[in-house]
């Protein structure tokens, strides 16, 4: 009694589909392999991320002086902020003389910005808050989410909306952007993460060095009290110009990457040479000014047409 002729045909079906599952699924491992990655422009990537952590490490500590010049951890923390700032300013230009800008290097990118100028600045808010309101009232926790304290809970809600913002804000400009070009990149749709990042972490320093610098600031409980709870309020409007549509100018493509003319050097200058004396100061000043920056171009009917052709981008545009 011979066999049907349709079982024969079974294993080769079998066989032809299992044939087609491997080369279907090697062709989205060859998809997914990373090919060479450039050193140097990485390393400054993760050195940004490595300044985020750290600055967290900082915030976590209780307020007090540290082996590092003498700062407190929360005036350590928000150095290093801005160490990560200047890691993430130059990896782009790196991996463009390089010619090694890469998907990789890009999303990489966005992490360790998520962590510096999203992660980091919240816990550096929430530990200067922390430390005063805590002093005031004696108990040994005033913020979070599980306390009982209202104005616990709103701090500690504030920094979470200065993360999500920012995780936005870093979400809609890997959506939008589409060329590592520097002419793709000259303005911001939406206040950037590094100056988001820059205001709160400025004004923190700023209330530290004013109290162990100014005998009147020192002595003065109340201006260390109201200085600190004013940071919220920072962070608060920080994240929401993040998520907004606001225009703000891409510093380094716009004013420092091309000739300029003599006024415009003047301009430049006198900052820096501002930042000599006044360095806690004026990086305050100037932090806070590009942060208005946006809802003051408003007031400028040329700035009311965006242009399409180079309204997003970001400091993180680079590998």
């Amino acid at each position: 009694m011979g066999y049907p002729q349709s079982m024969p045909r079974l294993p080769q079906v079998d066989r032809q589909g299992l044939r087609a599952r491997r080369r279907a699924m090697g062709d989205r491992l060859r998809q997914r392999t990373v090919g060479p990655v450039s050193v140097v422009p990485t390393m400054l990537t993760l050195a940004n991320l490595v300044c985020g952590f750290a600055a967290i490490h900082y915030a976590t500590r209780p307020l007090a002086e540290t082996a590092v010049f003498g700062w407190t951890t929360i005036t350590v923390g928000g150095t290093l902020v801005f160490l990560g700032m200047f890691f993430d300013a130059i990896d782009g230009s790196v991996a463009r003389l390089t010619r090694s800008t890469s998907d990789l290097g890009a999303q990489l990118d966005s992490i360790a910005d998520i962590v510096t100028f999203g992660v980091a600045p919240a816990f550096l808010m929430l530990g200067l808050v922390d430390h005063y309101y805590r002093a005031s009232g004696g108990a040994p926790a005033f913020i979070g989410p599980g306390v009982d304290s209202v104005y616990g809970k709103a701090v500690w809600a504030i920094a979470a909306l200065y993360v999500c913002g920012a995780g936005l804000r870093l979400a809609r400009f890997n959506a939008e952007t589409d060329s590592p070009d520097e002419d793709s990149h000259q303005f911001f749709r939406g206040l950037p993460t590094p100056g988001a990042a820059g205001a709160v972490a400025s004004l923190i320093v700023l209330q530290q060095h004013l109290l162990h610098t100014s005998d009147g600031a020192a002595d003065s409980s109340t201006f260390a009290k109201v200085a600190a709870l004013f940071i919220p309020l920072i962070a608060l409007l920080c994240a929401i110009g993040m998520v907004s549509n606001l225009r703000y100018a891409h510093v380094v493509n716009r004013y420092l990457r091309r000739g300029r003319d003599f006024g415009s050097l003047v301009r430049i200058a006198l900052p820096v040479m501002a930042a000599i004396w006044f360095l806690q100061e004026t990086l305050a000043a100037a932090c806070t000014l590009y942060a208005i920056s946006g809802p003051l171009g408003l007031l400028h009917p040329r700035d009311r047409q965006p242009d399409t052709a180079t309204e997003t981008g970001d400091s993180h545009e680079q590998d």
